[in-house]
């Protein structure tokens, strides 16, 4: 699993695909985050905005062989091997992304709530803040998980379903991303600060499912 993990970290950082949702993902925060806010309303934006671009670095991850490519490691390392490790690579890379973004927003922001009357400790803020983002990024990875290939081959139809399925990630109430975001955003009203693993571990739970699911679907249809 090691190799196929170098393997598809090369192939998408010399694809370069990935520059897109990042730039993307700079924009958000850029607009969103201002120096001076305060730092839960800020963690959660970001945490938010992660969400849809973990889904579309999966997309990435998942597409970006071509044809030939993916049946020879198929071939050599076994279909649902190969995809676990595209989908890795994905979950990883948006971890990676949100856990920078944490920690420029916990350092930019001010440490109070939004009314600027309590203080809010930084490290406890940005402990919260890695919780939502990875609750966010293990989602985001489900969704693109279930919503590109195998389960759904045709661009018209998984780029669609991705983009649906990554909003009502974010607004349905019992989604771990929602309460995530939800505890910093109530936090920063009454300064208590949202360090619970639950929304993570739950999300935890769902990506492995999905991740499970996609792997062994690969195995059964054709590259």
């Amino acid at each position: 699993m090691t190799a196929l993990l170098r393997y598809q970290t090369a192939l998408l950082l010399r694809s370069q695909r990935w520059l897109p949702p990042v730039i993307l993902y700079a924009v958000f925060l850029g607009v969103g985050v201002q120096s001076g806010q305060p730092v839960l309303d800020s963690l959660g934006y970001a945490a938010a905005a992660l969400l849809p671009v973990a889904a579309w670095l999966v997309r990435i991850c998942v597409t970006g062989e071509p044809p030939a490519a993916r049946a020879c490691v198929a071939a050599a390392r076994g279909p649902a091997r190969a995809h676990l490790a595209a989908l890795l690579t994905a979950l990883f890379a948006a971890a990676l992304l949100g856990t920078a973004a944490t920690l420029v927003v916990t350092v930019i922001s001010r440490h109070a709530t939004n009314d600027h009357r309590l203080p809010v400790p930084p490290l406890r803020a940005g402990a919260a803040g890695l919780l939502a983002i990875l609750a966010c990024a293990l989602l985001g990875s489900a969704v693109g998980a279930l919503t590109n290939r195998p389960l759904l081959r045709s661009p018209g139809r998984a780029v669609p379903a991705m983009l649906l399925a990554a909003l009502l990630s974010m607004v349905v109430a019992g989604s771990p991303a929602h309460a995530a975001v939800s505890g910093l955003v109530t936090g920063s009203e009454s300064g208590r600060i949202p360090v619970s693993p639950l929304p993570a571990a739950a999300a935890a739970l769902l990506t492995a499912a999905a991740f499970a699911l996609a792997s062994a679907l690969s195995g059964r249809r054709s590259p």
